[in-house]
């Protein structure tokens, strides 16, 4: 296949989150006829609702600087599904992805076939994803894989893999169609990933969900490792809106002071649970200098997560797409943005918790553009404008994009956020 008809066949799947199987049988069966390439290479396996993705990014940043060949995998993408996959800090080719991605479609056509076990439909889009990375790993002999969970933990395709130390981001409200109703029930999905006699790093998180994860751990005889919360910021660097500010972390093991590459109070928390990963693969034998802890805080890429467009005027993509990641974009600006006018541009996906986002979100602009996204899933701007009535109706980013600069006043600010999908439309125009 070439790379577009590996796109095509893929997408025929359908979308990966309303198509989502939750559950570990096709997945398992897929890497059986793939050779289950998940066992020739260790991993570190991160669950949680935020910043599970910015914490991936900071542990691969590390292992790779410490000399380490790395795997990481990771989801949704922006532009390209190849940014899922990068080994030794290289994404995967267009090229290689479409030869993967052509082995894989053979073994799921042998499971449809009946090879492997009875199964009913094709693997979905997401196990097929997976399976590509997980299967290009092996080839590219990795010393260690970063796998970031795409939903939940318990039954992600994800969770096939052998982990030298999980850990779970905190926890809250996303996705309770699949995941249960209550930060506990989606608690025990994300504890799903927790394997017996195997450490487990366990970030700040409320109260019920710690329960689950603790209780989960001590039925299997996981190690618990605390971040704790011993994170003080010394000094900001750089005016705003830049905004990179320095940190002095604590754990268990160690105290070390690094300037954090991502922006936002909630990186200095990301980084204290990427330091504890860290921290429990020393204990297993793995080699990494505090320099090299340091040097990959400093240099972690993760676009889309308060990611700064310079211009006139400047422009901040993040992704937040849940309450908790509206809160954290709130308090970030109330910091960087004080004393500029904020125009918000605002676009979502029908499943998630959008009103309370418009609630914690909309207060901050000073104009309010809500934008169309080009997705199933998207949610219609003119329902939100029903009751924001100030807000101006785009039908894509792009045009939203157009009216924010033209209302945007000197010293202004535009911020579009709200779903990576809207960051993702707006970066393949770029």
């Amino acid at each position: 296949m070439t790379f577009e008809e590996a796109i095509e066949y893929i997408d025929r799947a359908g979308n990966e989150v309303l198509t989502m199987n939750l559950g570990l049988g096709t997945i398992r069966a897929l890497s059986d006829l793939l050779g289950r390439p998940e066992d020739s290479w260790p991993a570190v396996h991160i669950a949680g609702t935020n910043g599970k993705g910015s914490t991936s990014a900071m542990v691969e940043a590390i292992l790779r600087v410490a000399g380490h060949r790395t795997g990481i995998y990771t989801s949704p993408h922006l532009v390209s599904v190849t940014e899922r996959m990068r080994v030794a800090g290289e994404e995967i080719s267009r090229e290689e992805f479409a030869r993967i991605a052509g082995i894989v479609r053979e073994a799921g056509e042998r499971l449809v076939g009946g090879e492997g076990g009875v199964i009913a439909s094709p693997p979905t889009s997401f196990e097929q994803v997976t399976a590509i990375a997980m299967r290009w790993f092996a080839e590219q002999q990795v010393g260690i894989g970063v796998l970031e969970v795409g939903m939940g933990g318990r039954l992600d395709a994800t969770n096939i893999c052998h982990p030298v130390v999980t850990a779970i981001t905190p926890v809250g409200l996303d996705h309770q169609q699949y995941l249960g109703d209550t930060v506990a029930a989606i608690a025990g999905e994300k504890a799903g990933i927790i394997k017996p006699g195997i450490p487990v790093v366990v970030a700040l998180q409320e109260s019920a969900a710690r329960k689950v994860i603790l209780e989960r751990a001590a039925q299997l005889g996981a190690t618990v490792c605390d971040t704790g919360d011993l994170t003080e910021a010394i000094v900001d660097l750089g005016p705003a809106p830049e905004m990179r500010r320095r940190y002095q972390f604590s754990t268990a093991r160690r105290r070390l002071v690094a300037t954090l590459s991502l922006r936002g109070a909630h990186q200095s928390i990301n980084a204290l649970t990427a330091i504890s990963i860290i921290d429990c693969l020393i204990e297993a034998g793995w080699q990494v200098p505090e320099s090299a802890i340091i040097t990959g805080l400093e240099s972690t890429e993760w676009p889309g997560r308060l990611e700064l467009l310079p211009g006139d005027p400047p422009i901040f993509l993040d992704g937040a797409h849940n309450p908790g990641g509206a809160a954290v974009l709130r308090d970030f600006l109330a910091t960087t943005a004080a004393g500029r006018s904020i125009t918000l541009i605002f676009g979502a996906m029908r499943d998630k918790n959008v009103d309370e986002m418009a609630e914690i979100l909309f207060p901050l602009a000073d104009k309010l553009i809500l934008s169309g996204i080009d997705s199933p899933r998207a949610f219609d701007p003119s329902i939100l404008a029903e009751s924001w009535t100030q807000a101006v109706c785009a039908a894509d980013v792009h045009e939203a994009l157009a009216v924010a600069r033209h209302l945007s006043p000197a010293n202004g600010l535009i911020v579009v956020c709200g779903s990576l999908y809207l960051i993702r439309e707006l970066k393949s125009a770029a």
